[in-house]
């Protein structure tokens, strides 16, 4: 499909990094990758989860942060929020641990930073990573406390969409950010190699079919500490299931534009989300 006469076009980018157990090292990176995105035009920029670090689980409570804006923010949240402010972008920070009531099990939150540096939103992960896969079995209930609070926040104009990795299996989450005016979807991943090969684009395409927006996916890749292995592909799809940019190999940058008029043109000729009938969802059937 063609895209419609340019209004609103907004540059969009998803960070892909390789994350280690050393905040110092991954933040510095992390800081060049969004300079490299503002200089490519991006005005909200996404980073992958687990951008800060990438070790073991008494790392990650020692590194667990109070997000909250009059709270005194740690070295993780005064990073991003100078640098949102450099930059003057919105940016997204994919993942990262936030203090909660179970000191054991701090929060796995995406926090949202405006062009002045303020902490503007955050979502806290709600569906844990509890499986057993070939090569490891993985219990993110066990070292994390679940959110339980559907998260949209306006970014330059655009209604944006929290998620983060496994959150991507569950569309009832998307639809619920859809009912909110979700135009653009946002997946910060460490998707497991076995599973990223695999179910990785055909997850994103669906959420970006079935709610007709655009989805940006800023994933982690490589080989991190403790033997784990994460997929990479990041990729920004938009509301008609295209793929229109996706990384290679390694740490990098890539950008796409969010077009309002095509994801307009796109829901007025195909109104799904119109015809939608939630009730069927909740009824019950039975058979004589």
């Amino acid at each position: 499909m063609v895209p419609l006469m340019e209004t609103q076009r907004t540059v969009f980018a998803a960070v892909q990094m390789s994350s280690q157990a050393d905040v110092g090292e991954n933040l510095d990176l992390a800081s060049e990758l969004l300079r490299e995105a503002a200089r490519r035009g991006a005005k909200i920029a996404l980073l992958p989860e687990n951008f800060a670090y990438f070790g073991d689980e008494g790392g990650k409570r020692a590194h667990a942060e109070v997000l909250a804006p009059d709270a005194e923010p740690g070295p993780i949240g005064i990073r991003l929020a100078s640098v949102a402010r450099e930059l003057g972008i919105h940016l997204i920070a994919g993942g990262m641990p936030e203090r909660s009531d179970d000191p054991d099990r701090p929060f796995n939150t995406c926090a949202v930073f405006g062009p002045d540096g303020a902490l503007a939103a955050k979502y806290r992960k709600c569906h844990l990573f509890d499986v057993d896969l070939v090569e490891r079995p993985y219990r993110e209930s066990g070292s994390t406390t679940p959110g339980d609070e559907v998260v949209a926040a306006t970014m330059g104009g655009l209604q944006v969409g929290l998620s983060i990795c496994y959150d991507l299996r569950f569309p009832e989450l998307y639809r619920a950010l859809s009912s909110l005016g979700a135009e653009v979807l946002v997946v910060p991943a460490a998707f497991t190699m076995t599973t990223g090969k695999d179910h990785w684009h055909v997850l994103l395409r669906a959420r970006a079919i079935e709610s007709q927006s655009y989805v940006v996916a800023a994933a982690q890749w490589g080989k991190h500490p403790l033997g784990r292995q994460t997929y990479g592909k990041s990729c920004i799809i938009d509301p008609w299931g295209e793929i229109i940019a996706q990384a290679s190999e390694g740490e990098g940058v890539i950008t796409g534009i969010i077009d309002r008029a095509y994801l307009e043109q796109v829901r007025g000729s195909l109104p799904s989300l119109k015809h939608r009938r939630p009730g069927l969802t909740s009824s019950s059937s039975s058979r004589e």
